[in-house]
């Protein structure tokens, strides 16, 4: 699948090379990303009817291959939208698997209106307004794109059971974030962590993942939750069923890509440090 975007890449990289992101927010992005945007675009586009976990999965696994790239949204001096199709992090990996998903659902192809989503998807409120803006801690990704409308987190529905934990991280590893040498940014963060701490959080223990496997739909985020003490979740993916009949991981892998777990999840997660089961966010189409 990676060769074939490659072929294509070739014909549109010299069109979009004087392209303007025709956004008004300063965006950190190169040629090639727009031409991997405009090649998933090519590619993916189908007249047949199509439901949005089926579109999700397609994209996803359109982008298997490509390399793992840790702290990519970690560029410049100041927060702003970074546009990186080239290598992904968990995390931004599922944001555009989501946004591109519900683009092509929506038959929705403009460069602009990617640039838009994608922002509205990482940032509360949509506003990008300094580094603490952004939603650092996933489940905190997680309700705020809920209450945006765009994935309902079913943890509960399918047996999740409910937790409280200071979620604290990143202001007590200061030195972790050079984001946090400013003393607003760092009290920001610390005012968050407080609001983010106080809000329940429902986990499927990992015990509980292989039973429940059957309620868990293609298409769904998939959060790793963990016992790290001030962290809420580790990694992220997508759930994918495959010919074997089990969900796998289809995910940004540290291992340097973006791939399917070999193992089943539930298998998956006993070789994860730390990890206590998961939280699922099922995608919701446009409406």
């Amino acid at each position: 699948m990676r060769a074939r975007f490659y072929k294509v890449l070739i014909i549109f990289a010299a069109f979009f090379l004087a392209a303007k992101p025709g956004f008004a927010q300063k965006v950190t992005v190169t040629p090639l990303d727009q031409a991997i945007f405009q090649s998933l675009q090519e590619s993916l586009t189908t007249d047949k009817p199509e439901t949005l976990d089926a579109t999700m999965i397609r994209v996803g696994k359109a982008l298997i291959g490509t390399p793992y790239k840790e702290k990519t949204l970690e560029v410049g001096k100041k927060e702003h939208l970074v546009v990186n199709l080239r290598g992904m992090d968990c995390t931004t990996y599922v944001e555009n698997v989501l946004v591109l998903g519900r683009m092509l659902q929506k038959g929705e192809k403009r460069w602009s209106y990617y640039l838009k989503e994608l922002q509205n998807v990482r940032y509360r409120n949509g506003k990008i307004k300094g580094y603490p803006s952004r939603l650092h801690y996933f489940t905190d990704w997680i309700r705020e794109n809920e209450r945006k409308g765009l994935v309902m987190d079913v943890t509960e529905a399918i047996g999740g059971v409910t937790l409280y934990k200071p979620i604290n991280f990143m202001g007590t590893h200061r030195d972790l974030y050079p984001y946090l040498a400013s003393e607003e940014n760092f009290r920001q963060i610390r005012m968050l962590e407080a609001e983010v701490s106080a809000a329940p959080i429902c986990v499927l223990p990992a015990k509980e993942v292989a039973t429940a496997e059957k309620k868990i739909q293609q298409g769904d985020i998939i959060a790793l939750a963990t016992d790290i003490k001030g962290l809420d979740v580790t990694h992220t993916g997508i759930a994918i069923r495959m010919d074997d009949g089990r969900i796998h991981l289809l995910h940004a892998s540290t291992k340097g890509a973006v791939m399917i777990s070999e193992q089943p999840l539930s298998d998956y997660l006993k070789g994860i440090r730390n990890n206590i089961g998961i939280i699922v966010a099922r995608p919701l189409p446009n409406l």
